[in-house]
């Protein structure tokens, strides 16, 4: 008898065994970043990929393809996730702007002031007002599952002099990459904006096609630009690098309730990775700049305040020129003042 239990025991565990392997096979997430294991959206991508495949007890694989695997930039990749070829992308402002140009909101100079704003304003309705223009426009196919960071913020760098005020950049060849809003920032400070890809900007500071771009100090010394003779960066942080994660909504929605949920807690976990992986990588990056000879300016509220009035223009470009600039740009400055006055409402309640 108890041989007969003992067997029917183990039966019955094989079985919930091979249950548990069919339902591991429910789902398979494919999901591509188009950088290296150094960045910070492979980061989230792995804390994503853990924290879906574990709530989800294995009914849902993630697979990643890190790289140009899968696609090989924004147009191509959103494509791909369009047709349900990729299942989740992560993309800036800049790779995304030629479908969804009013993307090109997170690339407004100065309107979100620190790390906390950002994220504030990131976690809350303005995301979900973008996903909802992006459902609309991609005929429900592409949806915007989270904003994250990528690099930190966009600072003035250059290859020769200190930039303190706008007009030092008066002159300048600023990298920028093709998409309108960048552009026009770099016109308001007096410089050229210079369209360059990604891959070929270290060799146009040496040669001098370039003098100067709008990155992240994680972004400058990962591709080694000192080498390149970039030396002067000015920390006036102009934009919050966002980075864009989008998911096919076909895959999403054909999913349970309780799977979505793991997938959306998964995309909110992936978020506070990539918020907090800049600002520790950041650290040692500034440090190697500086170590390196470079000249790291922190400008004074003064002069900050300089540099934002001589953006203040773009902020009439961007409503009058690009399509649903009206309605993101009237979503994102609600969340701002919303999330600066919770923080100030913080404060009081912390300081005192």
């Amino acid at each position: 008898m108890l041989k007969g239990l003992t067997t029917a025991a183990l039966t019955a565990a094989l079985l919930a065994g091979s249950a548990i392997t069919a339902a591991a096979q429910d789902f398979t997430i494919r999901a591509t970043a188009n950088s290296n294991e150094n960045d910070e959206d492979y980061d989230g991508l792995v804390v994503f990929k853990n924290h879906v495949e574990n709530a989800s007890n294995g009914r849902i694989a993630v697979e990643l393809f890190i790289g140009t695997q899968l696609c090989s930039g924004g147009a191509e990749c959103l494509q791909g996730v369009a047709d349900g070829s990729i299942d989740v992308f992560v993309t800036t402002s800049g790779g995304a702007a030629g479908i969804f140009p009013y993307v090109q909101v997170l690339d407004l100079p100065y309107l979100m002031s620190d790390d906390r704003v950002a994220e504030h304003v990131l976690s809350g309705d303005f995301t979900r007002t973008m996903r909802d223009m992006a459902l609309e426009d991609s005929g429900d196919t592409i949806r915007i599952m989270t904003i994250g960071n990528t690099g930190g913020w966009r600072n003035f760098a250059n290859t020769q002099r200190r930039v303190t005020s706008p007009e030092d950049l008066e002159g300048l060849k600023i990298r920028t990459v093709v998409a309108d809003l960048p552009q026009e920032v770099v016109k308001a400070m007096g410089a050229s904006p210079t369209p360059i890809s990604w891959p070929e900007l270290f060799t146009s500071f040496q040669t001098g096609v370039v003098d100067g771009s709008k990155n992240g100090i994680t972004d400058i010394m990962g591709m080694k630009f000192p080498d390149a003779g970039l030396q002067y960066v000015t920390l006036d942080g102009h934009a919050y690098m966002g980075a864009i994660w989008v998911m096919n909504n076909e895959k999403f929605m054909s999913m349970p309730e309780d799977l979505r949920r793991v997938v959306v807690d998964g995309f909110a976990a992936l978020q506070q990775a990539t918020f907090a992986s800049p600002k520790r990588k950041s650290i040692q990056a500034y440090q190697d700049f500086v170590a390196g000879g470079g000249d790291l300016y922190v400008p004074t509220p003064e002069e900050k305040a300089a540099f934002r009035d001589a953006a203040a223009p773009v902020f009439e470009w961007f409503q009058e020129n690009v399509d649903g600039g009206p309605e993101i740009f009237e979503a994102l400055t609600k969340a701002v003042e919303e999330a600066e006055a919770d923080l100030a409402a913080e404060y009081e309640a912390d300081l005192n």
